[in-house]
C-alpha cells in the first residue's frame, strides 16, 4: 500500500484507478487545505508577500539605476559607470525573480503533478549568468578607460549621489534576503545576495574614486572598475553554484533532515520503524518519502492513521512539504 501525499490523495486500495477528473479534484482540495491541516492562510500569505516584494524590487532597482547613472553623468567616472552598469543587471534579475515567483506559485496540474517550484532555481541560474555577463561588460569599459583615461569631474557631488544609491541598496538587500529565507524563495535570496554584493562594490568604488581624486592618479578610476568586475564575476559564480544544485534535486540540509527524522519518530507510535528515507528540495517545497514498517497483522485503517499523524507533523513544521509513505508489513 502506498499512502500518497495530499496532492495525490486518492484512495486506490479498492482497486479502481483514479480518473483525470478525480486527480483534478484532489489537486484542488490539496491546494485549499494542504494535508488536511488547518493552516490559516499562512501559505497563501507567504506567497503573496513574496510576489509583492519581487514587484517592489523591480521599482527599487529602477530608482537605484537612475540615481547611479546620475552619479556617472556628473563625474564621467569609469568606476561609477561600472557601478551603474551592474544596476542594469539588478533590474533584469528583479524582473526574473518576479516572473519566477509567479510561475512557482502555480498549483500542480496534470502536466506538472509535482508543481512548478523549480522555476525559481531556473530564474536564479539566469540571474547568475546575467551577473557574469555584466562583469565582462565592466571589464571591457575598464580596459577602454586604461587606454584613454578621462579626468573625473564634480567628483564629490557624484560620490554623494552614489552614496545615496548605496544606502538604498543596502536596506533593500536586507529586506530581500530576510523575506526570501522566511518564504524559502531561492529567487528572492539570489536577488538579495546580488544586491548585497553590489553594496560592497559600490562602497569600494566610492572610496577608490575619492582616492583617485585626492591623489590625482586618473588611472585608479579604471583600476577600480576592473576590481568591481572581478567581484561581480565572483558573485555571479556563487549564485550559479548555489542554485544549480537545486535543479539536481539536492537533499534537504542536515538540520532539516534531523528535524524530519525527529518528527517521524515522534509520530510513528504503533509502527515498527522506517527506512529508505529520501528528501529533496524544489523551491519552497520539501519532498519527503520513506518506507514505514508496521506489524503484519495491522489493519489498513490503523496503518493509514499512523501515516496521517506523521504527515500532519511534517506539514505543521514544513507547510509546503509533499510526503509519500510506503507502508510495508513486518
Amino acid at each position: 500500500m502506498v499512502v500518497r501525499p495530499a496532492r495525490e490523495w486518492i484512495r486506490t486500495d479498492r482497486g479502481a484507478a483514479p480518473s483525470a477528473k478525480q486527480v483534478r479534484r484532489a489537486n484542488r482540495r490539496s491546494n485549499d487545505s494542504p494535508g488536511g491541516i488547518c493552516l490559516p492562510g499562512g501559505k497563501g500569505r507567504m506567497k503573496a508577500t513574496s510576489r509583492r516584494i519581487a514587484a517592489g524590487s523591480v521599482i527599487v532597482s529602477l530608482v537605484i539605476l537612475a540615481v547611479k547613472y546620475a552619479a556617472y553623468a556628473l563625474t564621467g567616472s569609469v568606476a561609477l559607470f561600472s557601478d551603474a552598469l551592474e544596476s542594469v543587471v539588478n533590474v533584469l534579475t528583479a524582473l526574473a525573480a518576479m516572473a519566477a515567483i509567479r510561475i512557482g506559485a502555480r498549483p500542480a496540474d496534470e502536466q506538472h503533478p509535482y508543481g512548478h517550484h523549480k522555476a525559481e532555481y531556473l530564474s536564479a541560474v539566469a540571474v547568475g549568468a546575467a551577473i557574469v555577463m555584466a562583469a565582462i561588460a565592466i571589464l571591457r569599459e575598464a580596459w577602454h578607460g586604461f587606454l584613454s583615461p578621462v579626468p573625473i569631474e564634480s567628483a564629490w557631488e557624484g560620490l554623494a549621489v552614489s552614496g545615496l544609491a548605496t544606502a538604498l541598496n543596502a536596506a533593500w538587500s536586507a529586506v530581500l534576503i530576510r523575506s526570501g529565507r522566511a518564504s524559502r524563495s531561492a529567487a528572492l535570496v539570489a536577488d538579495g545576495k546580488h544586491l548585497l554584493a553590489d553594496v560592497v562594490t559600490s562602497l569600494a568604488v566610492i572610496v577608490g574614486v575619492g582616492l583617485a581624486v585626492v591623489t590625482g592618479l586618473v588611472w585608479m578610476d579604471s583600476a577600480i572598475a576592473a576590481l568591481v568586475a572581478v567581484n561581480v564575476l565572483w558573485s555571479g559564480w556563487q549564485v550559479l553554484r548555489e542554485n544549480a544544485s537545486g535543479l539536481l534535486d539536492e537533499v534537504a540540509p542536515p538540520e532539516e533532515l534531523a528535524e524530519i527524522v525527529e518528527i517521524i519518530d515522534a509520530n510513528s507510535q504503533g509502527a515498527r520503524g522506517f527506512h529508505d528515507l529520501r528528501t529533496r528540495h524544489a523551491g519552497r517545497a520539501t519532498f519527503v518519502e520513506f518506507h514505514l514498517t508496521v506489524p503484519g497483522e495491522m489493519v489498513t485503517r490503523t496503518a493509514h492513521e499512523i501515516c496521517d499523524r506523521i504527515e500532519a507533523g511534517l506539514k505543521q513544521r514544513f507547510p509546503d512539504s509533499v510526503v509519500t509513505i510506503h507502508v510495508e508489513p513486518e
